[in-house]
């Protein structure tokens, strides 16, 4: 298989490249080299936000491809361009999005066939997250058509090479040792997807010529807030005592769900709903396999300490994590280690 990834360096469309090599297909990159392509990888040069910054794949320069993955996220306009200029050198063209595309807030339970939030122009300039990338998939598939077109809504994504900064912070907190604010239940159903698993399923999907919407998340009930971070205790060996408190303790504190505590959002709400209560049947039946938490959590940590400690961050996203002096403050209010609140 010919695959042509758009980025391909960091994070997901870095996992995609290192599974497609790892199966022997032909890949080629496009990015701005900031970074380098895992070694083996063809890498080819341009910006999407340039005039020119397609030029690299002017037709006759590198032929036809069987399948592209585009991971943008921004400014619509540039799926837009990418997909015109393939539509007729490529069989399908694989658009990461996001859940963020469901009308806000889907019920427990959604599907793919929950309704949708506006998308911006696909020839529009960068909007918010939620309309861009409605306005991406609308943009593949005004090219490739709904039959060449593969749309994967992924959800919360973890594992190595992460530069959003959720499951580094809670490593790294806990690393420090000593007690650690736990935002509770304990028994909270999570979902996500490893990163590695994400481009597996991408990678097996495409080749299977799978087309349409996917909601790409782990299965309801896969791990819990409490195998999330006894995962990162175990991994990282701290001398670490999880303190769970009580969610509206931790509410009435003022402290933002998902970014100052990562992952974690109050449940009964329409965030938990949104976020952890997505049926993934579909997937599942498209092949989706998930590993176990631990893994995942493991396997971060290995990478995290094998850079120094310090996870890459990407420049339009916010720094996460709860302030130390915010977390000495409430960890008074928390139960005792190792119960639930």
């Amino acid at each position: 298989m010919r695959l042509l990834v758009l980025g391909g360096t960091e994070f997901a469309g870095r996992a995609v490249v290192e599974a497609a090599l790892a199966r022997d297909w032909d890949v080629t990159v496009l990015n701005r080299g900031r970074h380098e392509p895992p070694p083996g990888a063809r890498a080819l040069r341009g910006d999407r936000t340039a005039p020119d910054g397609l030029a690299a794949l002017a037709e006759g320069a590198e032929g036809e491809w069987d399948v592209v993955v585009d991971t943008w996220s921004r400014a619509p306009r540039a799926v837009r361009d990418a997909a015109r200029l393939l539509r007729d050198r490529a069989g399908r063209y694989v658009y990461v999005s996001s859940c963020s595309v469901y009308a806000w807030a889907p019920p427990a339970g959604y599907t793919e066939d929950a309704a949708l939030a506006e998308g911006a122009e696909a020839g529009a300039e960068q909007t918010d997250y939620a309309r861009d990338k409605r306005g991406g998939e609308l943009a593949a598939l005004e090219s490739f058509g709904a039959d060449r077109s593969l749309l994967v809504r992924a959800g919360l994504i973890l594992g190595p090479y992460e530069n959003v900064g959720r499951l580094p912070w809670w490593l790294s907190r806990i690393a420090r040792g000593g007690p650690v604010l736990a935002p509770g239940p304990r028994d909270m159903p999570l979902q996500y997807i490893d990163v590695r698993d994400l481009a597996e399923w991408i990678l097996d999907a495409a080749g299977a010529g799978l087309s349409g919407p996917y909601t790409l998340i782990s299965p309801q009930g896969h791990t819990t807030m409490g195998g999330f971070l006894d995962a990162c205790v175990t991994s990282t060996g701290a001398d670490a005592e999880l303190r769970w408190t009580d969610p509206d303790t931790v509410l009435d504190a003022g402290v933002q769900p998902w970014t100052q505590l990562p992952v974690w959002v109050p449940p009964g709400t329409d965030m938990h709903d949104a976020l952890h209560g997505a049926d993934v049947s579909r997937a599942v039946g498209a092949g989706l396999r998930c590993r176990p938490v631990t893994e995942t959590v493991a396997d971060t940590w290995a990478w995290l300490r094998s850079i120094g400690g310090t996870a890459p961050q990407r420049p339009d996203r916010p720094p996460l994590g709860l302030d130390p002096e915010v977390e000495a403050k409430l960890l008074p209010a928390g139960g005792v280690p190792g119960t639930t609140p």
